[in-house]
């Protein structure tokens, strides 16, 4: 490529961006001038599913949503999809299963496929809590779904357990060790939770050193760096250490204090900036983290990632026992041939949303434009079809963000982000970063 069309040695490009990464042309090679739910119910949370009522339907609650977005920014919902309580998208309801422990067997990889393909649009998506998402499920198709899922045992007859059942584990524990005990134990007393804002979870991280420092999460269990386990509220640095078989016991302490210091109105642990009580503060630090795996071979077998976090549920009819991660990457205990194990594939640096028109809240196709720049971006590239950023909340070396049908540029940013350059096309962006 002529010197004339990209950047060499510290060249600024003609947005001013000077960082290694960037293979946007420069200056006088820019196109551009520099510058200073249609028919889809709604579900409410219900014990019961009989009690689980149906609002009304048609394409006019949609096309309201879609101006409300536009004009208000996106709407944050305050919960998260289950499978007793679906969410609608432009593409049916999302029926989200969360495996225990993060691990489905062989036989539950393989109903759970069969039922995305017989009850949805024959799509999965994996969400950055290490759970499931089933996607393009049909209005009359749901009981039947959620009662597939519940002879399976992937779903939790009480509604409200199932709604608790938030927590997240180091997708590498072992049968026996410190982040499966504890898993285990606390799924036996999810009953003693109290009631908590809806996106709130837990952490257990409890392996040799911590996995999952900067993935979401309230309450957490991690490995100290003097070897023992420390309870630490999300928010905070430093943590308090606890005893070995006392952990279930902390997290529900801190979870009823936090109710109790009214950190409902917070909604998050981070955000509660009420003082700790005496017993969950520590000056104790977490063990520095480990890295986390990457597509190719893992202790238990081999590492895929998903772009995207999408799998086709054909996969799954014959996968071995996989473990989930918040990563968008399964870890198979076996072999999958058909999915990414390299770890040096463009995609896998990518983080995009479905997008319009997948989801009503986005006003641009994210995935497709996604793939054709992905291998002209060398660093972390995201593509969020709304300021909610729900592929990624993590600061990303390129991030598109769409507003009112058109890409908001910003860089080492989140989505939502004030924009270097905004209001562009995807035509626009492919011929600044070389992709056409």
């Amino acid at each position: 490529m002529a010197r004339s069309l990209f950047r060499l040695g510290g060249e600024a490009c003609g947005w001013g961006c000077t960082a290694a990464w960037c293979r946007a042309p420069v200056a006088p090679a820019c196109h551009l001038a520099p510058t200073g739910d249609a028919g889809k119910p709604r579900l409410v949370a219900s014990r019961r599913a009989e009690d689980l009522p149906v609002s009304q339907t048609g394409a006019g609650r949609d096309r309201a949503t879609a101006n409300h977005a536009g004009a208000h920014g996106p709407a944050v919902r305050g919960w998260c999809p289950d499978a007793w309580r679906p969410m609608a998208a432009g593409d049916g309801l999302i029926v989200r299963v969360k495996p225990r422990l993060g691990r489905l067997s062989a036989d539950d990889l393989a109903a759970l496929g069969e039922a995305a393909i017989a009850h949805g649009n024959g799509l999965i998506d994996m969400t950055r809590r290490a759970n499931l998402q089933i996607r393009g499920v049909r209005d009359d198709s749901w009981r039947p779904l959620l009662d597939r899922l519940l002879d399976l045992g992937l779903v939790d007859h009480d509604a409200r357990r199932e709604g608790a059942r938030m927590m997240m584990v180091a997708p590498d524990w072992r049968e026996g060790d410190d982040s499966h005990r504890i898993a285990r134990q606390l799924l036996d007393r999810l009953d003693e939770l109290p009631d908590l804002p809806g996106k709130m979870g837990f952490v257990i991280d409890a392996g040799a050193a911590p996995l999952l420092p900067g993935e979401a999460g309230d309450f957490r269990i991690e490995r100290a760096r003097d070897g023992g386990l420390i309870l630490r509220a999300e928010g905070r640095a430093q943590g308090v250490p606890v005893d070995s078989g006392r952990e279930v016991d902390a997290l529900l302490a801190l979870a009823r204090w936090f109710v109790e210091s009214d950190g409902a109105r917070a909604g998050r642990m981070a955000r509660h900036d009420a003082p700790l009580p005496d017993w969950a503060t520590g000056t104790t630090e977490a063990a520095a983290p480990r890295p986390r795996p990457v597509p190719g071979a893992w202790d238990g077998g081999m590492a895929y990632g998903l772009p995207f976090g999408r799998i086709d549920a054909r996969h799954l009819l014959d996968a071995p026992a996989m473990r989930l991660t918040p990563w968008r990457m399964l870890l198979a205990e076996g072999q999958l041939p058909g999915l990414c194990a390299d770890a040096a594939d463009p995609l896998i640096h990518v983080e995009a949303c479905p997008g319009a028109p997948a989801c009503p809240q986005a006003s641009v196709e994210t995935r497709d434009l996604a793939r054709q720049l992905a291998p002209h971006v060398a660093g972390r590239l995201h593509v969020s079809g709304c300021a909610k950023g729900c592929a990624s909340s993590m600061p990303a070396d390129v991030v598109l963000t769409g507003r009112d049908g058109r890409y908001d540029l910003a860089f080492h940013a989140r989505a939502g982000s004030a924009p270097v350059r905004p209001d562009l096309t995807a035509t626009d962006l492919l011929a600044h970063f070389g992709a056409c």
